[in-house]
């Protein structure tokens, strides 16, 4: 038995995580209201994160993670970072979506402290977050080190602007645009998932060179679709008077902040990545 899977800071941080992320959905569930899309994607956001954390925390405290076929510190990073960005748009999603002002009676009660205790779970994943990322010149494990984090982000931001899509009619500019998020998203994934299973040392061409021409690749499509985005989502058109919670200006206007957020990523990660190889 490895006590240390449980008793140093990275540990600790994830016991936290499992505690918290399971009272959340405990007492979500004990209100009964958590249907429709967003109720679902937080339930499932906690549920998820409670059972992988505890399984991560059980392999490393019976050591059996040497026997998996993946690179363990790899698949931990990215997993705490995931989970991360994952509990943290939970945490924003629940209360704009099931908590009414003003609040008031028990059920309400419950809510607000279901968020407030997956506000202090995503604090547990991004102190693991910041534990395990490596250390410069520290390069072991790709996706600990800045650029592999930042890919996780890349993809996940990816899938949010994916969960916003609808009809994006005929416009040329707009297929472009979704066809730029869908090869990003593509090469991206198995970047991490080649990563995880110990797949890129099979890769015939200079691994470090070959990321820091995709990024660069990534970004100029980013910037276009930034550009074109916007453009041709609301060119003559005028936000609705009626817009709620499904309104497609709205869902819209998100998917342009999030192409931003993704452009900002990529030069990020165009930077540090020729920081890493080049200098």
């Amino acid at each position: 038995v490895n006590l240390r899977a449980v008793t140093s800071w990275v540990g600790i941080a994830r016991l936290f995580a499992i505690v918290l992320s399971c009272i959340a959905f405990s007492l979500v569930a004990s209100t009964g209201d958590f249907g429709g899309p967003y109720g679902t994607w937080c339930m499932f956001t906690w549920c998820f994160c409670f059972a992988v954390t505890l399984l991560v925390v059980v392999l490393e405290l019976l050591e059996l993670y040497p026997k998996l076929p993946l690179s363990w510190d790899d698949f931990t990073s990215a997993f705490s970072m995931l989970a991360a960005l994952m509990v943290f748009t939970t945490s924003v999603v629940f209360p704009s979506t099931f908590i009414s002002s003003p609040c008031s009676g028990s059920k309400c009660v419950r809510q607000a402290v279901a968020t407030t205790f997956s506000c202090l779970c995503f604090l547990a994943y991004a102190l693991e977050v910041g534990l395990t990322r490596a250390k410069p010149g520290d390069i072991s494990s790709f996706l600990s080190t800045v650029p592999g984090l930042l890919k996780v982000f890349e993809a996940y931001v990816a899938c949010l602007i994916f969960s916003l899509l609808d009809a994006y009619s005929s416009e040329a500019g707009l297929q472009w645009c979704v066809a730029v998020y869908s090869i990003c998203f593509i090469i991206t994934l198995l970047i991490i998932i080649f990563t995880i299973g110990r797949c890129l040392t099979y890769i015939p061409c200079p691994l470090e060179k070959m990321l820091v021409g995709y990024n660069a690749l990534a970004l100029a499509m980013y910037l276009t679709a930034t550009i074109l985005w916007p453009l041709y989502s609301f060119r003559g058109k005028s936000r609705p008077n009626s817009c709620g919670r499904n309104c497609w200006w709205n869902k819209h206007l998100g998917i342009t902040f999030l192409t931003i957020f993704n452009l900002i990523a990529y030069l990020v990660d165009l930077v540090y990545s020729t920081k890493m190889v080049f200098i």
